[in-house]
């Protein structure tokens, strides 16, 4: 069995309209990345120039998203915009797809604090394949990100966030993925364990927190 789910990756789509959140709800998104490669009238990017975090408008859409039961994605954003969602929400976050500093020091990728902060809200963590997250071309360094990520915060934070979006060089497609439960029986997981990271940690997140 196969599911999608909308969801937008940089609010610059809301064009500063606060009506528009509401508009892309009606039409069925339920996940709002805040930024991608630029800075916007949401929040700031990790890749922006500002290097800030919310604005205004951008603490008013996270109000609203958490009226809806929308998630938040901080994938991209700045690390002053995820420490500013982190202090005034109330619903757990995802990260969709990043790395962490504690394997590899990226722009993108995640404080131990940061872990630690997303994990309290419930949230989940999605470690991405491509070189500048895991510090490497292999199936070896995606496990070693995700087993740090689990000593650090648990199991249940802990997903995978690929990016196979054709763009970002990974080092296996989809017809691969064994690769990682491979990796992951070679590190000492259990299959429980593998189960929860290959996929039933994000349903579970989605189950518990999006409206009906």
């Amino acid at each position: 069995m196969t599911a999608g789910l909308l969801g937008l990756e940089g609010s610059q789509a809301f064009e500063g309209k606060i009506e528009n959140v509401n508009r892309l709800y009606n039409e069925g998104f339920r996940v709002i990345g805040l930024s991608h490669f630029f800075d916007n009238e949401v929040a700031d990017s990790a890749h922006g120039l500002g290097k800030g975090g919310l604005t205004s408008f951008g603490k008013e859409v996270i109000r609203r998203m958490e009226e809806l039961n929308m998630i938040v994605d901080l994938a991209h954003a700045s690390p002053q915009t995820i420490d500013e969602v982190l202090r005034i929400t109330s619903r757990p976050v995802l990260v969709s797809h990043t790395g962490v500093q504690g394997t590899c020091a990226g722009v993108r990728n995640l404080s131990d604090r940061q872990l630690e902060q997303i994990a309290q809200t419930g949230g989940v963590v999605g470690i991405g394949f491509w070189k500048t997250a895991v510090c490497g071309e292999n199936v070896n360094a995606i496990v070693r990100s995700i087993r740090y990520v689990v000593n650090k915060i648990g199991i249940d934070p802990v997903a995978l966030g690929s990016d196979f979006d054709g763009a970002v060089r990974v080092p296996f497609d989809v017809a691969n993925m064994n690769r990682i439960t491979d990796g992951l029986l070679n590190d000492g997981f259990s299959e429980s364990q593998i189960k929860k990271i290959m996929g039933l940690n994000v349903i579970d997140l989605l189950q518990e927190n999006l409206p009906n």
